[in-house]
């Protein structure tokens, strides 16, 4: 069988004492389009920029395409397209003079590889005369995916592409990977939005530089093995609180417009789990408390992955 095409094994990268990727193994499986999920600081820049030979790794090896990062830089930089976090094209070159020069770099032309970025570069030719700096958020995003592909990149590393883009261009952002997906093409994608986890087929949730969990979106989600209960009161603030004293509380946490509230009774049906949660807040003064059994997401199990990680590290 055939070596995945994005293999890591125990990757250490440090910066002074932090480690901004401590012994991280994971690997990409062939045509799939693979997200690693996590906040600001999580690790997902420095690991993108040593699996596309623009940083060397201290320790560990990795593997793209077959190739070892280190050893074979310059053929594997043929081979990879590369979108980084920053908008990195040049801003006073106009669409069509950026596309011309990343072509070119590459040895091919617009007009030979035009079938290759047509779908995106489609949306850009009305504005070729436009200076980069000038594009909108979203514009700039499909100019420098465009530019990633010109050269037909075995595989794509998208670092943060939809980061400060409005909510529009980001699900059209995603909707133009998946259509790229059915060709074949491997994307790796890094993102710090937990709701953009569920468009991969595959996820790694990131902290710390760590990997706390690894499986398809919906086997993470259903990962969170305790009951949980999504809570509303008037006073969300003193809610929390009292919750923290809760006699059954693992753990408590504002998760948009209620708190979510992790049952630590294992096997306890969630319905009863409900009905007590909310005979604790009345008791407490919150008459206008409603408690409900909720399903669990992705941003739960990493909270409580995260939670778990944190305990430990305090333990020793």
């Amino acid at each position: 069988m055939s070596e995945a095409p994005v293999v890591i094994d125990d990757v250490v990268k440090r910066y002074g004492d932090i480690a901004a990727v401590d012994h991280l193994t994971a690997e990409v499986r062939q045509g799939e389009l693979f997200g690693f999920i996590g906040p600001d600081g999580a690790g997902k820049t420095t690991l993108f920029r040593i699996l596309t030979t623009l940083l060397l790794p201290d320790a560990g090896a990795a593997r793209v395409l077959g190739r070892d990062v280190v050893k074979d830089i310059w053929a594997l930089r043929r081979e990879i397209g590369y979108m980084p976090g920053r908008f990195s094209l040049y801003p006073d070159l106009s669409v069509r003079e950026n596309l011309d020069f990343f072509a070119s770099v590459f040895g091919t032309t617009i007009a030979r590889e035009y079938d290759q970025i047509a779908p995106i570069y489609s949306q850009l030719e009305a504005f070729n005369d436009r200076r980069a700096a000038a594009l909108s958020g979203g514009m700039k995003q499909k100019l420098a995916l465009c530019c990633a592909l010109v050269h037909r990149p075995r595989i794509l590393f998208l670092d943060e592409p939809t980061t400060g883009v409005d909510a529009v261009s980001r699900r059209e952002f995603w909707e133009l990977l998946a259509r790229m997906r059915t060709s074949g093409l491997t994307i790796v994608v890094s993102t710090p939005y937990m709701d953009e986890a569920n468009r991969c087929d595959r996820i790694a949730l990131m902290q710390n530089g760590r990997i706390l969990a690894t499986d398809a979106p919906a086997a993470v989600a259903a990962s969170f093995d305790k009951t949980l209960l999504a809570v509303r009161a008037g006073d969300r603030y003193r809610a929390l609180l009292a919750l923290r004293d809760y006699a059954h509380t693992h753990r408590v946490y504002p998760f948009g417009e209620t708190l979510h509230l992790a049952d630590d009774r294992g096997g306890i049906d969630a319905a009863h789990a409900a009905t007590d949660a909310a005979s604790f807040l009345r008791e407490q003064g919150f008459a206008d408390a409603h408690v409900e059994p909720t399903a669990p997401t992705i941003e739960d199990v990493f909270i409580s992955r995260m939670g778990a990680v944190n305990a430990q590290v305090a333990a020793a």
